[in-house]
């Protein structure tokens, strides 16, 4: 039974339940496409966006300003010794635990576009509260300090003040102006009623500092408006590269699950097929030499020998597509030996010379003697040899030739030329004849044709050895393959090393 479980298991290679993969990914593609292009409203999106960083910055410095006020209302006092100070210090420090007080309740909600318009009115509304405080430090004066002294600590606590102010609400619009708008019209009102040169100087020194700083911080704000665009379009385009890249391994995988699946297939159908074709390949011979006794009718025997014919070329292709199976499965394993590549390209041409001859085909060989030893798995190297001999044997015509080469490559390799003067390969159609189960218009045409993978499996094995195959020809001129093996493949035969005698030692001798 559990066998029969992992066999049934096995064969179910497609896995159709792996779509999740993508969820994660193109929900954020979707997330990044509505931000940008929801409502044609990406400013707002982006605003909204601006907004949350705003609320993040304004809980992460909020101990700037109390420090602040704490250090004015304590020069005040040193200088003055007026004790109003202290409850603007506190009216202000109320005013901005307000302000932390809707940040963090801004920061613990979930709001979209619409709710961070409220959201906005309020923190702004909270900076205004907060710009009423700094207009009741502006009104105050100090009648004890006399002469400019106060004129100048007034005039420096508000510079920084607008300073600060300007630096912590870059991202939130509009929030400089709300903090000292009323600042502002307190100073232009004690300078229309008093029109002495300190409060003119004051006022117009204030309200040229502010104007300066909404400058900068609108500007700033346009340019964080313009990288978060940015961002977002690269995140857009990440996530859409995700996608497609996720999209491709599926689809890869799909196809490794396929071509496995395939080649799984085709070694359980070949081995299956073999098994009845050794025995009509065995009962057929039997038939046709007799071994059991004359046939009473010729026709009978001329029969069987068709039947074991064709089976003989039946199970040649079978073991073709077998090897192909194996190659692509990547269970074709070498038994790699020294060897001859010599005497494998003679015993090759000795095998297809019988079916040459029946076409008044003349092979001859340019063979470069002495050529060292390969390191290779003869069986492949001769499974090559003779896909390329048979090639070019069945495809040149009566009385043509064929030219077997063996040499040495320029890189020191070895190589074997198979050339013949049949009718050629189209070049737009070689790369056609490489690839698997495919054929020319040649062999197509041929009344002997094949199932196109001999090209294919001497490709790959040439390839598990490390080496290369070239295939060259024209229409009406006739075609050349050449498998070469590299270097490293080429055993070289090194002189022995001949023995040193060992020199002993002198001996002392002692009086």
């Amino acid at each position: 039974m559990s066998s029969g479980v992992s066999s049934s298991t096995d064969k179910i290679i497609v896995d159709k339940s792996r779509s999740h993969r993508n969820k994660a990914v193109s929900k954020a593609v979707r997330a990044t496409r509505e931000r940008l292009q929801s409502s044609g409203k990406g400013v707002q999106v982006f605003e909204r966006d601006m907004l949350g960083l705003h609320i993040k910055t304004m809980l992460q410095g909020a101990l700037i300003l109390p420090l602040f006020v704490a250090l004015v209302a304590g020069a005040g006092l040193y200088l003055s010794g007026d004790a109003r100070l202290l409850p603007w210090a506190l009216l202000t420090l109320a005013a901005h635990s307000i302000n932390l007080l809707l940040a963090r309740r801004a920061a613990r909600s979930e709001w979209g576009a619409e709710k961070s318009k409220t959201w906005h009115r309020r923190l702004l509304t909270g900076q205004l509260l907060l710009g009423f405080c700094w207009a009741v430090f502006a009104f105050g004066d100090c009648r004890a300090c006399g002469g400019e002294g106060f004129y100048f600590y007034k005039g420096g606590v508000l510079l920084v003040a607008i300073s600060i102010s300007a630096m912590g609400n870059v991202l939130l619009r509009r929030a400089l102006l709300m903090s000292f708008l009323p600042v502002i019209a307190v100073l232009c009102l004690n300078a229309v009623l008093s029109r002495t040169m300190l409060d003119i100087g004051l006022t117009g020194m204030c309200v040229t500092a502010l104007a300066l700083f909404h400058y900068i911080s609108d500007r700033l704000y346009r340019s964080s408006v313009t990288l978060m665009s940015y961002q977002s379009e690269k995140d857009d385009l990440i996530a859409e590269l995700e996608v497609a890249k996720s999209v491709s391994d599926e689809a890869r995988r799909r196809a490794e699950e396929a071509n496995l699946a395939k080649s799984r297939f085709l070694a359980s159908m070949s081995h299956e097929l073999r098994t009845p074709l050794n025995a009509i390949l065995g009962f057929s011979e039997v038939m046709a030499h007799e071994v059991l006794g004359p046939m009473p009718n010729a026709t009978y025997k001329d029969y069987a020998g068709d039947i074991h014919r064709s089976g003989q070329h039946l199970l040649n292709l079978i073991n073709e597509i077998l090897d192909l199976s194996r190659i692509e499965a990547g269970r074709y394993e070498l038994s790699e030996e020294a060897l001859s590549l010599l005497d494998v390209a003679e015993d090759c041409i000795g095998m297809v010379q019988l079916r040459a001859r029946a076409k008044n085909i003349t092979i001859h060989q340019q063979f470069e003697p002495k050529l060292p030893q390969v390191w290779a798995d003869e069986k492949s190297i001769r499974q090559v040899l003779l896909n390329l001999l048979s090639n070019a044997v069945k495809f040149t015509s009566q009385g043509g030739e064929v030219v077997v080469k063996v040499g040495w490559t320029a890189g020191g390799g070895q190589y074997v030329a198979i050339k013949d003067n049949g009718p050629g390969i189209a070049e737009e159609e070689i790369p056609v004849v490489l690839s698997a189960f495919g054929q020319g218009a040649i062999a197509i045409k041929s009344a002997e044709q094949g199932t196109g993978l001999g090209l294919p499996i001497v490709q790959a094995i040439l390839a598990k050895h490390d080496g290369q195959f070239i295939l060259k020809s024209k229409l009406r001129e006739g075609t050349e393959a050449i498998a070469i093996l590299p270097a490293t493949r080429v055993l070289q035969s090194l002189p022995a090393v001949e023995d040193t005698p060992a020199v002993e030692p002198r001996r002392r001798s002692f009086a």
